[in-house]
């Protein structure tokens, strides 16, 4: 003990460690606290926006238009199999394409390539086997129509073969070959030596080349009528293409024009002013 006009010392106090296990608590600065808590509040008042949003957003037409797509798909499928495969659309007799099982084989199968040797066996005489034809190098189904393509009918020069020529000639049975070579001389008139005199040798010169350049243009016309009539026809399904040697056209001997176009040519008519 110390007398009156003595000090008292203080013990410094002993420095407690901190316990591991307690959590930690962090401050914080004021301005973070604040952007913290408006972000909480801003986040309630959103999601309830959010949630009419939502059913703002729900239409009933998704509904009925999953509906009629269930429909059609249920429908098409029903009519393939009572049909046992033959048709997507209840045997509507003119059908899209698309609704055509066949279409749908030849999309998932690819086109078919044949030769013309293959292409003879599709030509209506083996009923166990499609009817087929080809013009301009592509190929047709068309065993819808047997009655008119297949043996007896009136069209069955043209299975089983690219008859091209015939569609523009007339002559079903003798031009049963795609050798377009001198059908343009059906549209040519018939020279006369009595009427081309009419013409100074420079004229009638002049005069042929646009007959004949005209005539080309009607055989193109006349060959690619048929060939969109196959192509846009929802009867007869494309089923690939032909396949032929690039020389093939240099090792066929050049066809006469067949009596028949031969009788449609006339003489020039002699014009006014001559």
């Amino acid at each position: 003990m110390t007398g009156t006009g003595g000090s008292v010392r203080n013990r410094k106090a002993k420095a407690v460690p901190a316990d591991p296990g307690a959590p930690t608590v962090e401050e914080v600065d004021t301005d973070e606290a604040e952007e913290i808590e408006r972000t909480r509040q801003e986040k309630k008042r959103r999601a309830p926006r959010e949630r009419v949003e939502d059913e703002d957003g729900y239409s009933p037409w998704l509904d009925v238009l999953r509906v009629l797509t269930f429909l059609i798909v249920a429908s098409c499928g029903l009519s393939y199999l009572v049909s046992g495969g033959e048709s997507f659309t209840w045997g509507l007799r003119h059908p899209p394409k698309y609704l055509s099982a066949q279409w749908w084989k030849t999309q998932l199968r690819g086109p078919v390539y044949m030769t013309l040797e293959e292409l003879a066996e599709f030509d209506g005489r083996n009923e166990s086997k499609p009817l087929y034809l080809a013009i301009n190098g592509t190929i047709y189904d068309v065993s819808s129509n047997r009655r008119i393509y297949g043996p007896g009918g009136g069209y069955q020069f043209f299975a089983g073969t690219d008859a091209a020529r015939s569609f523009v000639t007339g002559c079903f049975a003798e031009d049963r070959t795609a050798d377009m070579r001198g059908v343009e001389e059906m549209f040519l008139p018939l020279d006369d030596p009595v009427v081309d005199a009419h013409w100074t040798p420079e004229e009638l010169a002049a005069l042929r080349q646009r007959e004949r350049e005209e005539a080309l243009r009607k055989v193109h016309e006349g060959l690619e009528h048929w060939v969109k009539f196959f192509e846009n026809s929802p009867k007869y399904p494309k089923v690939g293409y032909l396949k032929r040697d690039k020389d093939w056209l240099e090792k066929e001997p050049r066809r006469e024009l067949c009596e028949t176009a031969a009788k449609g040519r006339k003489k020039r008519k002699i014009p006014e002013d001559k």
